[in-house]
């Protein structure tokens, strides 16, 4: 088996999860290089892979504009900052795989996608449910006509209240001018699981929601700017950064705010930087519940509900069909079977193992046999698959900000005519 060298551009938490394959199976991946503008994290991916010095760069232009380094490149940066590296990764000669959302500009979606079959190379999106025994249980339950016909779908994220406010109220993905929409940037992996489960293109959407409890008039009297600046209500505020952060152990949550994991370094976090911000008190636009209406050309009708306000985070699906009905949900691991007449339900494990249910590690496992087989044959997320839900995405946005029912189709040739002009 030929071991595939990659190159990884962004070394932030998603970078760092699929280098891990490297350790792991180094008979399969190497990671021979890296960049990332921030020195910690370049440093950790030098120590963590044994990289040269002169291989880690500081800039990813610096890094394509070497001579070719690697079989692939790995592109995990920010999703406003995957177009260019991505189209001159491509027109170097790599094989690319890029962290989902592809874009937050449609135009650039259809142009990527383009160039991957133009230049005959793999490229896939990082939709890691695709990968998962819990999706893809449901998805051989409906290939195999375990309910019959589907009907519709009724899909639920779960974002959970506390990664809302770490993510999309203090974090990165906030606001959809410096990031994107909380459908695309959060949800894109349900379009893309919903349209794979259908198996049809998707028609006609509608949607509705809005950010309502995340902002200025809904904070308590005399909540200041930053939580470490005195707040009367820390005690009974489920959003107070120094109780989620400050943690004897780093949650997953506090070791985002710092790459230095040390309390003090986590507490200078929280009073300087975006993490230590009044929930009531950020920048952030993106919604904070949204719901989309769904028609497909095959005639199945889906329903997807993004909320922040659970407790829990987890996905929840019921997919109905003339002979009975699939219920899932993902954290628990538990696909129900449910047929019509006298049959008992049937309970599924699927247990699938860490990062995403396991989905991390197949979609890397798939990527590099599709590297090794010299880009011949399609990954379940190749570009192709991926746009479809990405304009399910787009298309969901406009219908929420225009309050009209948006023709995917026609958008999708309006973006297209754009693209090439």
């Amino acid at each position: 088996m030929n071991q595939v060298k990659v190159a990884l551009i962004g070394a932030g938490m998603r970078g760092q999860a699929y280098a891990d394959y490297a350790i792991r199976h180094p008979e399969e991946m190497q990671i021979i290089a890296v960049a990332d503008p921030n020195e910690n994290r370049r440093n950790k991916m030098k120590l963590a892979h044994r990289l040269e010095e002169s291989m880690c760069y500081s800039d990813w232009d610096e890094l394509l504009a070497q001579p070719k380094l690697a079989d692939t490149v790995f592109i995990c940066t920010q999703d406003k900052l995957h177009f260019e590296p991505t189209v001159k990764a491509m027109e170097a000669g790599y094989h690319v795989l890029l962290e989902k959302p592809m874009s937050p500009d449609p135009r650039e979606c259809i142009v990527m996608e383009a160039l991957a079959r133009q230049h005959g190379k793999v490229f896939s999106i990082c939709h890691v449910l695709r990968y998962t025994n819990f999706f893809g249980t449901i998805k051989r339950l409906l290939d195999e006509g375990a309910i019959g016909r589907l009907m519709s779908i009724q899909h639920n994220e779960n974002v959970g209240y506390y990664h809302q406010a770490h993510s999309f109220v203090r974090g990165n993905w906030r606001n959809s001018a410096e990031s994107s929409p909380m459908i695309l940037s959060k949800s894109c992996h349900d379009m893309d699981i919903l349209q794979w489960l259908v198996g049809s293109e998707c028609i006609q959407i509608s949607s509705f929601g809005r950010l309502s409890h995340f902002k200025a008039e809904q904070a308590p009297a005399g909540a200041p700017k930053r939580c470490t600046d005195g707040c009367p209500v820390a005690d009974e505020c489920h959003y107070f950064a120094p109780d989620i952060y400050l943690t004897e152990e780093p949650s997953w949550l506090a070791m985002a705010i710092s790459d230095d994991h040390s309390y003090d370094a986590r507490l200078r976090a929280l009073q300087e930087g975006p993490y230590g911000r009044c929930v009531y008190h950020c920048d952030n636009d993106v919604v904070d519940h949204q719901v989309v209406c769904m028609e497909f050309a095959n005639e199945v009708t889906a329903m997807f509900s993004l909320t922040a306000f659970t407790k829990d985070i987890t996905r929840t699906i019921k997919l109905m069909g003339t002979k009975g009905e699939i219920r899932g949900a993902m954290e628990k691991n538990e696909v129900e079977w449910i047929r019509f007449g006298n049959h008992e339900p049937e309970l599924i494990d699927t247990v699938g193992g860490a990062g995403h249910g396991g989905g991390d590690l197949g979609l890397i496992r798939d990527f590099i046999k599709l590297v090794q087989a010299g880009g011949q044959g399609k990954g379940l997320t190749s570009a192709e698959n991926s746009l479809q839900s990405h304009l399910m995405a787009f298309a969901a946005e406009e219908a929420r900000l225009s309050n009209k029912t948006i023709h995917v189709p026609t958008l999708r040739d309006q973006f297209t005519a754009q693209s090439f002009q």
